[in-house]
């Protein structure tokens, strides 16, 4: 039975070859371009239910998810002019871009010893600072938010200097909460975001040398110290855990590291559940497409995130985002040897970067920004490094594919996915008396209005109501329901099918609340993909089969 089973699994397979829907649907489970690594891929999907449920939580309200998700990663403090500086923040913005993520390094303020923040290394002297202070203006001015990275510490935090490498960690993990301080206390009230280190978990980010091994409880250290200081300077600091590199070794010892979901495991038990309120993770698709859903632990996609997020809900943080720090593929020429990041087009990479945006708003609520790696580099030095080709704007500032399409794609109006939203939500509309309450809530009078285009099914509207009140809902511009509350907490739920909706929401009578907005993703239907997916093949097969001729007698 196992032997006809799997030649049954084979053949159905087979029809991936001569059914053009078959096909579609292959790469929507796999992100695999070529036929043959879509017939294996698909074969590897199929083995998904096989392995244990991913605890993702979908349901729960996620914090610092209400703002758009779209990311960057710059290079800001590598351009030695200020007006190339603001020409690539001006792109930026045009682009629709709404966060830069934006390395601060120690080694470049706090130079030449501990408090000491001149720049001695060019003449005349100047502050360290002043490059920086120059691009939290620049995002001010544009209306970019920053994601700040703190990491690189100086040679004189070390007592061997470089010896273990320059990202290794300071002697005093002490200096280092420090200078973290004194980044959020001169930006105070400018800049929320803070990301503590990167790759902590991966050679060479926590050391270079032979016995320079990644340490998670000596990161965790670093991180609750960290932490504790950002948040006495402002409470409203949100510090994010940084960012975990997908990793399959377990040897800690360079030029290796410790896989990334046993890394956060060895976090957790060392207490660093309580000193982060977002968690970091790298999301390069290398060998695959964004719609890449196969689980596979010892494979490295873009999927990798969700055994992350599985983590943090085990261990009671389903309520905390994921910021997906660097997202993107690599248009390496074939000239350029090192294809370790896979190698895609950079009309591939484009339209790649498009659909994981979207594969992010409708399936994973819990990302709060996806960053995509990067923007440009200051030059062209580095053409024969494999790395140089995430960019996707030139070094003379020529727009690749991959930023055309992101511009058009993030320029697009307003919408809402499927998760649990609050009224503070980047897509809604708002008309009339309406009253900001904080914990994301708003009060409306009669007369108040609110609209929304979303992605999903059913919608869940909840809220309070002091004294009672009614609410007028229209749908999709049919008939519209009236909805009569009642006083303390109400809920309305609308029953619709999965697709792009429009609804209309007034306040006909009372005070009214608005609290939360719950998109489901599907109807219900969604358990039957897998088995719509074959179904589509075999229909394939027998059409194939039914159009055959046979030879003439």
């Amino acid at each position: 039975m196992i032997v006809v089973g799997i030649l049954g699994l084979l053949g159905l397979s087979g029809a991936l070859w001569i059914s053009p829907a078959g096909m579609a649907w292959a790469y929507e489970v796999t992100g695999e371009e070529n036929p043959l690594a879509r017939l294996r891929g698909v074969l590897h999907y199929l083995t998904n239910p096989l392995r244990p449920a991913l605890q993702l939580a979908p349901e729960r309200l996620i914090a610092h998810t209400d703002d758009p998700p779209f990311g960057v990663n710059t290079f800001l403090e590598q351009e030695v002019e200020p007006e190339k500086r603001e020409r690539t923040v001006r792109m930026i913005a045009e682009a629709g871009f709404r966060w830069i993520r934006q390395e601060f390094p120690w080694a470049d303020i706090e130079i030449h010893g501990k408090g000491d923040f001149e720049d001695r290394r060019h003449i005349p002297y100047r502050s360290a600072w002043e490059k920086y202070d120059h691009i939290v203006d620049l995002a001010e001015r544009y209306g970019l938010r920053l994601i700040v990275r703190l990491t690189s510490p100086p040679a004189w935090s070390r007592r061997d200097g470089e010896a273990r490498g320059a990202f290794a960690p300071p002697d005093n993990p002490e200096d280092f909460a420090d200078f973290a301080e004194a980044v959020a206390r001169r930006y105070r009230g400018r800049i929320f975001h803070y990301q503590i280190w990167n790759e902590p978990n991966i050679a060479p980010e926590w050391g270079a040398c032979p016995t320079c091994a990644v340490d998670p409880e000596a990161y965790t250290d670093l991180l609750c110290r960290a932490y504790r200081r950002l948040k006495a300077v402002d409470p409203q600091i949100v510090v994010i855990a940084g960012a975990l590199a997908p990793t399959l070794s377990l040897n800690p010892y360079p030029p290796n590291g410790i896989n990334d979901v046993v890394f956060l495991e060895r976090m957790y038990r060392a207490g660093a559940g309580a000193c982060f309120d977002a968690l970091s993770v790298q999301g390069y698709g290398l060998w695959s497409g964004p719609t890449d859903r196969r689980l596979r632990p010892y494979v490295i996609n873009i999927n990798r995130a969700l055994y992350v997020r599985d983590a943090m809900v085990r261990h009671g943080d389903a309520h905390k985002p994921i910021y997906i720090a660097e997202m993107g593929w690599n248009a390496v020429p074939d000239w350029v040897g090192d294809k370790r990041f896979g190698q895609v087009t950079e009309e591939q990479k484009a339209r790649y970067l498009v659909e994981a945006f979207e594969r992010i708003q409708r399936e994973w609520p819990w990302v709060a920004v996806a960053s995509v790696w990067f923007f440009k580099r200051a030059s062209d030095r580095e053409r024969d490094q494999s790395f140089y080709y995430f960019r996707i704007v030139e070094p003379d500032f020529t727009p690749l594919p991959a930023y055309e399409a992101l511009k058009a794609y993030f320029n697009q109006p307003p919408r809402m996915y499927p998760g649990v939203h609050t009224a503070d939500h980047w897509a809604l509309r708002w008309e009339g008396g309406w009253e900001r309450i904080g914990d994301g809530r708003r009060r409306g009078s009669p007369g108040a209005r609110a609209s929304w285009t979303f992605y999903g099914g059913p919608l869940r509207l909840s809220g309070e109501s002091e004294t009672g009140g009614r609410i007028r809902v229209e749908r999709d511009g049919n008939i519209p329901q009236r909805f009569v509350l009642r006083p303390g907490a109400w809920e309305v739920v609308l029953p619709g099918p999965t697709g792009w909706h429009t609804l209309r929401l007034e306040v006909e009578a009372g005070s009214v609340t608005l609290s939360r907005i719950g998109v489901a993703r599907s109807d219900g239907r969604e358990g039957l993909v897998l088995v719509l997916g074959w179904l589509v093949l075999v229909l394939g097969i027998a059409a194939r089969l039914g159009s055959f001729q046979g030879p003439s007698s």
